[in-house]
């Protein structure tokens, strides 16, 4: 056996070649005129050239939605960059940078890559079916131009070895045809059923994050150690709808955090670093609150009620103080959640005291602003408000006071975590800022007879993030079985094998063979070659027979060669 790789010229020989259904792709418009131009641009956008450009582009389209805060995310980090960055904010919100995902750039490239794919999908899905329905090709008349070729004489009878070939050949699974004194089987269907499920499972991983957009919604809740909260929009801090997902589309139901329980590796190189987060919960589902069922949420395993999962996303400290007023009456009272800046849990936060009442005949309100330090240092004077570890080993509360008005009563909303001191006045003590450094249980007389503040302890909190996103299930499925398809697509080898018997001038038989696959990969040689061993049961060759004319009437027997038993694939680099 021998190969050759001359290239197939002739009619036959081109159609054997093709054992792809990809859609030809056209080099300029076809026909003339505007549809001209029209159908050759949807034969360029419905090619994989573009598909895959279209692919690339979108995922370089998603790089500025992991880098830039979003709305739909978190609002309230996208206010803290733009305050950060207002000289660039103006670019970023024309170029719909703070919202990605639902831009009209990302939305364009995300239709072009749908219809792309739809447009290829159709087509070749339709070819595909043909090429199942049909008979494997015919064998060309010439089959000494195929890259794999063999060819030896017998005694036996062309018919029964055609029969014989055509027996072996389904036996090994070949989809094989008999007809006009040649068997034609073709082998390797699931390659292009891999490329096909490969097509579809990209169109359904794109159509489940679609749906996922369309029909998803997420909220967020901040809740402290004791408290609770019902999927409501009045209780929710933040909420995001969707075009089929809205307010009146939320889950009933609501928990209560009985615990919080926070452990953190205590020694070694990795001293700090998160060891356990569980929030201890009792949920109702519906609107009976008392039919209460113990729970726990942890980091990756959400709390699944109805369709709505709830994570588990923060968690933090909130110092509880009592505030007094000039006249010793309590004003304030109740913990206040800080939010955490570092590793180790230093927080920040504010205290805002609304109701403290009258102070020299003027209605006034007071605000601490100041740092929670979970574990504070010894030596606080040279590092400052720095926590050194995430556990409450050594609390300590500092603020500074402010007095005024909050514009609280403005109508306006306001930053709960963010203190507004354009209507307030620092209070000084000893003609310095006023400042206190607290440990649990220890108070502060406020400068100017403006009461005391004590701080009782501290509480955790945690925050929580209600999500409904449908099209997860989707997504997941279509990209499993994409990777399955690009397996099939990558590892199953589609191949032909054409065997010809027929009876020569001096009474023997010649037998025929060759094979093409869609690479010059070993494997069709070596299967063509074991075929022969096996047809040799049926076909002994002779051995004193002379080689095979390739038809030309030439001397040449470079492309095809006799084959005694038992047949060895042929050396592609052989010279013979």
């Amino acid at each position: 056996m021998s190969e050759t790789k001359t290239a197939p010229t002739g009619p036959d020989d081109l159609s054997a070649e093709r054992l792809t259904s990809a859609p030809e792709e056209s080099d300029g418009p076809v026909g003339m005129g505007v549809l001209g131009w029209v159908r050759w641009m949807w034969r360029q956008l419905t090619s994989m050239r573009v598909a895959l450009i279209l692919l690339f582009m979108l995922s370089l389209a998603a790089i500025p939605g992991s880098l830039i805060p979003q709305n739909s995310q978190n609002a309230f980090k996208v206010q803290t960059w733009k305050t950060t960055h207002q000289g660039i904010t103006p670019l970023y919100e024309k170029l719909q940078l703070f919202d990605v995902y639902s831009s009209v750039w990302f939305s364009a490239i995300y239709i072009l890559l749908f219809v792309s794919l739809a447009g290829c999908i159709v087509p070749r899905t339709w070819q595909f079916v043909g090429v199942l329905r049909a008979q494997p090709p015919a064998a060309p008349r010439n089959l000494t131009r195929m890259p794999v070729y063999a060819a030896w004489r017998t005694d036996a009878d062309p018919e029964a070895v055609n029969a014989a070939a055509h027996r072996l050949l389904r036996g090994r699974r070949f989809r094989a045809d008999l007809a006009g004194g040649a068997v034609a089987a073709e082998k390797g269907y699931l390659r292009e059923v891999g490329n096909l499920l490969f097509h579809f499972s990209l169109f359904a991983l794109l159509a489940g994050f679609a749906w996922a957009s369309l029909g998803s919604g997420q909220g967020g809740k901040l809740v402290i150690e004791g408290q609770g909260f019902s999927n409501t929009t009045t209780q929710l801090d933040d909420f995001t709808g969707s075009a089929f997902y809205t307010t009146d589309d939320l889950d009933a139901f609501g928990f209560k955090l009985d615990g919080f329980t926070a452990k953190y590796q205590a020694t070694g190189e990795q001293i700090g670093s998160a060891r356990e987060f569980t929030a201890h919960i009792r949920y109702w589902k519906g609107t009976d609150a008392s039919a209460l069922t113990k729970g726990s949420i942890q980091v990756n395993h959400p709390l699944e009620i109805g369709d709505s999962k709830v994570f588990l996303i923060g968690h933090g400290y909130a110092p509880v103080v009592t505030v007094r007023n000039a006249k010793g009456d309590v004003v304030y009272k109740g913990p206040t959640p800080f939010l955490p800046q570092d590793s180790n849990l230093t927080s920040t936060g504010v205290i805002k005291v609304s109701d403290y009442g009258d102070k020299d005949g003027k209605h006034t309100q007071l605000g601490f602003n100041g740092y929670f330090l979970p574990t504070a240092p010894v030596n606080f004077e040279q590092t400052g408000p720095v926590s050194l570890f995430p556990d409450a080993a050594e609390p300590m509360l500092v603020i500074t006071a402010y007095a005024g008005d909050l514009g609280t009563d403005s109508g306006l909303p306001q930053n709960v975590y963010q203190l507004d001191t354009t209507h307030l006045t620092q209070l000084k003590q000893d003609g310095d800022i006023a400042r206190a450094r607290l440990k649990p249980g220890q108070g502060w007389e406020l400068p100017d007879g403006y009461g005391s503040i004590t701080f009782d302890g501290y509480q955790q909190w945690a925050s929580f993030s209600v999500s409904h996103r449908p099209g997860n299930a989707i997504a997941l499925a279509g990209a499993v079985c994409a990777i399955l398809g690009l397996v099939g697509s990558l590892f199953v080898q589609r191949r032909r094998i054409w065997v010809r018997a027929t009876a020569g001038p001096d009474g023997t038989t010649l037998v025929e063979m060759a094979g093409l696959g869609r690479s010059e990969s070993a494997r069709t040689a070596e299967e063509l070659a074991e075929f022969a061993v096996r047809l040799q049961d049926d076909a002994p060759a002779l051995d004193d027979a002379p080689a095979p004319d390739d038809g030309t009437g030439a001397d040449d027997t470079s492309t095809a060669t006799a084959i005694p038993a038992p047949a060895t694939p042929a050396d592609p680099d052989s010279k013979e």
